[in-house]
């Protein structure tokens, strides 16, 4: 069995890197080191880099389609890692999971409708909603007891018949939140009670940790099943954001048949040469790589735990369930967001996502992508013992 070096640390400078080259931009510096942006500083699985070489190599890269062996491989992926059993019709391709809400948005309502969310939760639902002029309905999560529950008190008092759609976060970014199938269940209940279209984010789902288990959120009931368009995609568990490989899974024809017409019309349902392949890379020889990877991050987050713990006991790691990114609580250092930021960006010269972008909830915390070498954990981490230490 081939054993993976995720210790290997690897210059990403000059790669036109979202995470490396654009920190003058987005942080004032350059000088810090990139713990923000949600991909892994690991090197791309070699199977995955073997076969788009291999595509490379016949040298003509005409209009392509989705082949049987991209849909059987999507296929037997989901039945292997979730037990749910998919047809290929209930399959399309669609060019990235936040232009896919986006089009779902377009497709299934108008401005002026709301939109459910569940903050502190990936800023991008909100920027989609506010872009396109839907009212945003936050749902915050509540924490109990020091964890993050639904609190279906409250969305039952915020739904109205304007509401027509919730976006579901499962697995939750930034928490690692790998939800219950009773809450899933109880989720499905309501909106289908309301009419209200759930979109299922699920970008994160095969990276769930072993002592966990994702539930896709079309197969904890009938009323989740009809009332839902889930979305996946190798992307983030095999770290090729850049290849744009997502997909949408639809059980119920009758959104199936609006929303894949919409997709057709504008040719958003084809994929490029390398999404087809890098797919069918990812999924036909994913597995040995995903457990070793998974096994990394894991004692990446142990790490964290006890360094915070003995080291910088005012900041604490909600220790999540899935990927890569830690949900940092440094309400106990008594600063306001600002003084916050400024702290690990100035102080410790480090490149985290601010809370407050997640939304009401996401004050006085800071998001960590641990997807990187232990190396350049520990460094940043001693970085931030020696700033909070001397503030």
């Amino acid at each position: 069995m081939k054993q993976y070096n995720f210790d290997e640390v690897i210059d990403r400078h000059g790669t036109n890197s979202v995470k490396f080259d654009q920190l003058e931009s987005r942080f004032g510096s350059a000088d810090l080191i990139p713990l923000w942006v949600a991909d892994m500083d690991f090197r791309t699985p070699d199977f995955i880099v073997e076969a788009l070489k291999k595509r490379c190599n016949h040298e003509i890269f005409g209009y392509t389609f989705a082949s049987d062996e991209y849909y059987t491989s999507i296929i037997n992926w989901i039945d292997y890692k979730h037990k749910w059993h998919i047809q290929k019709e209930w399959l399309s391709y669609i060019p990235g999971i936040v232009k896919g809400i986006a089009f779902t948005l377009d497709c299934f309502t108008q401005p002026g409708d709301k939109v459910i969310i569940q903050p502190p939760v990936y800023h991008p639902f909100r920027l989609v909603l506010e872009h396109m002029n839907r009212e945003v309905v936050n749902n915050p999560l509540q924490l109990v007891d020091g964890v993050y529950q639904m609190d279906f008190d409250h969305l039952e008092s915020v739904i109205d018949e304007k509401c027509k759609v919730l976006i579901l976060c499962s697995p939750h970014n930034p928490g690692g939140i790998v939800w219950s199938k009773d809450t899933l269940v109880r989720l499905a209940d309501m909106c289908a009670r309301h009419r209200i279209l759930v979109i299922a984010d699920e970008i994160h789902a095969e990276m769930v940790y072993p002592h966990s288990k994702h539930h896709p959120f079309a197969t904890v009931s009938e009323a989740a099943a009809n009332h839902s368009i889930t979305f996946m995609a190798p992307s983030k568990t095999f770290n090729i954001a850049g290849i744009v490989t997502s997909y949408a899974i639809i059980p119920n024809p009758k959104i199936r048949n609006k929303f894949y017409p919409y997709l057709a019309a504008r040719e958003l349902n084809d994929g490029t040469i390398f999404s087809y392949e890098a797919t069918v890379a990812a999924y036909a020889y994913g597995a040995e790589w995903l457990q070793q990877m998974r096994m990394y991050i894991m004692k990446n987050v142990s790490y964290v735990d006890r360094f915070m713990k003995a080291e910088i006991p005012k900041i604490k790691v909600y220790l999540p369930q899935a990927s890569f990114l830690v949900w940092l609580d440094c309400r106990e250092l008594g600063l306001s967001q600002a003084e916050l930021v400024s702290l690990f960006k100035d102080k410790a010269g480090l490149a985290l996502n601010d809370g407050s972008m997640f939304g009401p909830g996401g004050e006085g915390y800071m998001r960590m992508n641990i997807g990187c070498a232990r190396s350049v954990l520990e460094k940043a981490l001693l970085s931030l013992k020696k700033a909070v230490n001397s503030k």
